[in-house]
């Protein structure tokens, strides 16, 4: 199986290097390069085509933001995460949108990193726990387009019912258990959610639920993550 490759994007060389050790002592994961703001993690990763790009949100010349959204946007394969020091803000939700696939604090363990790195990697998405409930409640407010509307419409009953637990930070192996069906049968239907709502992964499918009404964070909102694929 080959390595996943990371390209770190900070603007501190310290943070950096930090991950860098941590990422490089993991079995499976290299380092392949470093950018110290939004211009040069846009170049560095349209020349290495990384499989996961570790972004800081606030950073000088170009913002996160910005270059998350040129990434996601021209190098549909490569992955973002977005790991920042501030555990709410406009930009964590609009990099969502942008097409981040998941948001983790720079004081999680180590270890949160490494997992979160791989989840993303697997083409899967994550949200801190911590900060999942915070995050919907604050951002989901914003009216649903038109075409995201009309696009549930297109969806089976079991679809619904597995977007919504999908939403409620259930993983596969908990919808399985949930509905009474096979891994796989769930792994299908998330596949068909988002290729129906034309989504990029599992946390655009929380925000449209949850901008949909399908599910309101003071009942349903649970403090899990989203884990597997």
């Amino acid at each position: 199986m080959n390595a996943i490759r990371v390209l770190l994007a900070d603007d501190q060389p310290m943070i950096r290097a930090g991950f860098a050790m941590i990422l490089d002592a993991q079995p499976g994961i290299d380092v392949i390069g470093e950018a110290s703001d939004g211009d040069e993690a846009v170049a560095a990763a349209r020349a290495t085509q990384p499989d996961v790009v570790v972004m800081d949100v606030q950073m000088p010349s170009r913002d996160g933001l910005s270059a998350t959204h040129e990434i996601c946007a021209a190098l549909p394969s490569v992955k973002v995460l977005i790991v920042t020091t501030f555990d709410i803000d406009d930009y964590v939700y609009q990099a969502l949108q942008a097409g981040a696939s998941g948001f983790l604090l720079k004081n999680a363990a180590p270890e949160d990193l490494v997992h979160a790195v791989r989840v993303v990697a697997s083409g899967d998405a994550l949200l801190a726990p911590s900060v999942t409930r915070r995050l919907i409640q604050r951002f989901t407010r914003i009216p649903m387009a038109q075409s995201n509307a009309a696009a549930l419409g297109e969806l089976t009953s079991r679809e619904m019912e597995v977007l919504q637990l999908v939403a409620k930070g259930y993983s596969n192996s908990d919808i399985a258990a949930e509905l009474v069906l096979g891994i796989g049968t769930v792994k299908t239907h998330v596949a068909h959610i988002l290729t129906k709502l034309n989504l990029r992964d599992r946390v655009q499918a929380v925000v449209l639920a949850y901008e949909a009404g399908l599910v309101t964070p003071a009942r349903d909102a649970q403090n899990r993550s989203q884990p597997d694929g």
